[in-house]
């Protein structure tokens, strides 16, 4: 594979010239019915990035992959309509791609498959299939004869691609059932073009997580509770996967016990709401040593990136994270099982770690510090994929419980209290913060809108969440932008564009820089666990746009809200 890909990077230039000479429609006539009209696509191997500008022009969402940085760099100097999002990967591990915990709608194999050695082929087949969404489809060319320059490639077949189909359940489909010609006239070379789709899911996740939700039996929000932990942390936190194989993803436990705590605090403190169905028996994560600390504080209060220098709150924050991440050990994660057995679907590794003596920075490092938490991989991907639709039951279900605890009917409470209590994040108590800093940096220099460019006005300036919080909560620096009163209203709900999001880059990235030039180690913490593709260790500017620009079309894939141009 290392040969190849030196021979595309030093060939760069006549291998753009003669790919980019065909057009894609004639390239790809087999199937150009089979283009979604929405959603994302991969396309492996892009080369000089043809066929991902085609794409990328009927409106799709497109991730291009292309190891060799020669013909890399060439394509990427292309402008063009909807940004493209180029990434240095290749099969059969494609380990960067899965570092964005992003399913496909399309997977575009051009051209690629003869340079996969057959002993690799299954590994990179299970892979690709992985990538895509229920009703995802993967097309595969297949190149059939001779070869005269250095590149090492392997003969295919579409009876492997048949067995492999079937080996990993997707459907097989054989778009070409004689070969054709090559149309760059080369006449030992033809082509046929498979298609392979995946059905659905086929994991039984969705019932699995319907029974925990509205069939297990319980007897406190614990189950709830974990889950709905879990896909904020899956929608919102791509970036804070330690570690994901075909059978699991492993999560920080302090990050699902942060989350947790975010989700217990104004039931608990605010509102006094009974959390299980025995009155007089308290919660186990309830503890003098921990959480009665600090119980003037709000959910608001904690937050990836915070750092707590009272000595006080931090060793008070940190006993309540473990007696939390204990509790979740013990009981829900061990009482969630698989139907009609006793096999827990979760599994929680707790670490011994050291009490901070002074202060405590709620970093990456930490939360991995207290653990690992394991989420069976059908569950994790349904609950990134499907967490607008999940969400809602959760609440409900929640909302159920807690009304038929015996102290909360005795207080009285409404639908409309448990709902408020349930929403656990203020806005507009964060924006406040971000305004603050604006109206600081006025006082002293030029603050420029980050959609259009223009100056700021004291009287006339309002804070907008790039990525609309209705829809995909989030209250990190990089997601809260400062804008005119007047596009902040326009834009309301919607999303931006890639290609609004692509104008506005100089802006934003000037805004990051001038807002959180000194406090950049919460600025980036935030980013790298949220935003796809970005390391723990992240401190480019640059780096984090490209990975908000990617998260944009992971939401619209995956939300479908309307465009703001």
């Amino acid at each position: 594979m290392t040969e190849n890909i030196t021979y595309y990077s030093t060939n760069a230039s006549a291998l753009a010239k003669q790919y980019d000479s065909v057009p894609f429609e004639s390239v790809h006539k087999d199937w150009l019915s089979e283009i979604p009209t929405e959603g994302m696509v991969l396309d492996v191997g892009a080369g000089s990035g043809r066929d991902a500008r085609y794409l990328a022009a009927r409106g799709l969402g497109v991730v291009a992959v292309e190891p060799a940085s020669g013909i890399r760099e060439l394509a990427q100097q292309y402008n063009v309509s909807n940004p493209i999002h180029w990434i240095s990967d290749s099969l059969p591990e494609l380990t960067e791609i899965f570092r964005l915990q992003t399913k496909f709608d399309l997977i575009l194999l051009s051209a690629v498959w003869m340079h996969i050695a057959p002993s690799s082929r299954e590994r990179a087949f299970r892979k690709l299939s992985s990538l895509l969404k229920p009703n995802g489809k993967l097309i595969i060319s297949l190149r059939h004869g001779s070869c005269h320059d250095e590149r090492t490639m392997y003969s295919a077949s579409t009876d492997e691609l048949a067995q492999l189909a079937s080996q990993f359940g997707l459907t097989y489909r054989l778009l070409t059932s004689e070969k054709t010609k090559d149309e760059l006239g080369r006449e030992d070379v033809q082509w046929q073009t498979v298609l392979l789709t995946l059905p659905d899911n086929g994991t039984g996740a969705f019932p699995l997580i319907r029974n925990i939700v509205i069939n297990d039996s319980k007897s406190s929000t614990y189950k709830v509770a974990l889950l709905r932990a879990l896909l904020r942390i899956a929608e919102g936190h791509p970036g804070s996967v330690i570690e994901r194989t075909s059978e699991h993803v492993v999560l920080p436990v302090g990050l699902v016990a942060l989350y947790w705590l975010k989700l217990y605090k104004p039931l608990v403190d605010q509102f006094g709401m009974q959390q299980n169905s025995n009155s007089n028996r308290g919660l186990g994560f309830i503890k003098e040593s921990g959480w009665q600390r600090f119980t003037t504080y709000t959910s608001n209060d904690f937050y990836i990136g915070a750092h707590y220098s009272d000595s006080e709150v931090a060793q008070g924050l940190y006993q309540a994270l473990k007696d939390i991440a204990s509790t979740i050990k013990t009981m829900p994660a061990k009482y969630t099982t698989l139907p009609g057995t006793k096999e827990s679907i979760f599994h929680v590794e707790i670490s011994k770690t050291k009490r901070p003596k002074t202060s405590l920075l709620l970093d990456f490092r930490f939360l991995c510090s207290l653990g690992k938490f394991y989420v069976p991989i059908h569950i994790w991907d349904s609950l990134t994929q499907f967490s607008v639709w999940i969400e809602p039951t959760l609440i409900n279900e929640w909302s159920s419980l807690m009304a038929s605890y015996t102290r909360n009917k005795a207080q009285q409470f409404s639908k409309l209290d448990y709902l408020k209590a349930l929403n656990w994040e203020d806005p507009e108590r964060t924006t406040a913060r971000i305004r603050n800093r604006v109206n600081h940096l006025l006082g002293n220099e030029d603050v420029a809108c980050c959609w259009t460019g223009k100056r700021l006005k004291h009287s006339a300036y309002a804070i907008d969440h790039a990525f609309p919080f209705a829809r995909w909560p989030n209250n990190d620096l990089w997601n809260l932008l400062p804008t005119t009163a007047k596009i902040n209203a326009d834009k309301s709900d919607k999303l931006p564009t890639g290609l609004k999001l692509s104008s506005s880059r100089e802006f934003i990235v000037s805004w990051w820089k001038q807002g959180w030039q000194h406090n950049q180690q919460e600025f980036f913490t935030q980013a790298n666990l949220a935003l796809p593709s970005l390391r723990p260790d992240n401190t480019n500017f640059d780096d984090v746009f490209e990975a908000f620009a990617l998260q944009r079309d992971r939401i619209k894939a995956l939300q479908q809200l309307e465009d703001w141009r």
